[in-house]
């Protein structure tokens, strides 16, 4: 009875090792692309505000799909309870104030440049082709429609053309919070 035990533990030593698949590791990942300049060139810093607040939470931030319909985030979520005054971050006509898809949106075409910013969920308070100053009320924040549940956030969006673009990157320094730097005389 002895031997039988010892010849069956021997046996499935010697075939669990043979019917178990060898282990592998995964492939690497590939190296994170180089950063790439903006399609159609850097986006200038234009903005002269916020679109809400003074310096909102950044709850979401961009990240840009690597295929035109691939995963990713085509703007910034900015923290704004509802009924939140939304401004235009610079100076612009309106394109476009309704609704998509149910949720309140507005476009902005900034002036002199090839550049337009979304902003949702928004209640329009202005009309399409209007001209609106840096700083001007476009909207209010709605408590509905916000993609950031169950907080509320207003979606900001930046594209030149059909490419969308950071739209952090319309703050000048002074208004992220980081100062431009300044050249210190050197000490003999």
């Amino acid at each position: 009875m002895r031997s039988a035990t010892v010849w069956t533990a021997l046996l499935l030593a010697a075939t669990v090792p043979a019917l178990t698949p060898p282990a592998r590791a995964d492939p690497p990942l590939p190296a994170p692309a180089a950063p790439t300049a903006p399609p159609g060139g850097p986006v200038p810093p234009l903005a002269r505000t916020w679109p809400v607040g003074a310096r909102p939470p950044v709850l979401r931030g961009w990240q840009p799909p690597q295929t035109a319909y691939g995963p990713g985030h085509r703007g910034v979520d900015l923290a704004a309870p509802a009924g939140s005054p939304v401004r235009a971050v610079a100076p612009g006509r309106v394109l476009f104030a309704g609704r998509v898809a149910g949720r309140g949106v507005v476009s902005v075409a900034l002036t002199d440049t090839d550049l337009r910013t979304t902003y949702e969920p928004v209640r329009p308070s202005v009309e399409r082709g209007a001209r609106v100053a840096a700083g001007e009320v476009v909207g209010v924040s709605e408590p509905s429609g916000s993609h950031c549940a169950p907080t509320t956030c207003v979606h900001w969006g930046l594209l030149r053309g059909e490419a969308y673009l950071d739209p952090l990157s319309l703050l000048p320094p002074w208004l992220l919070g980081r100062a431009p730097s300044r050249l210190l005389p050197l000490t003999p």
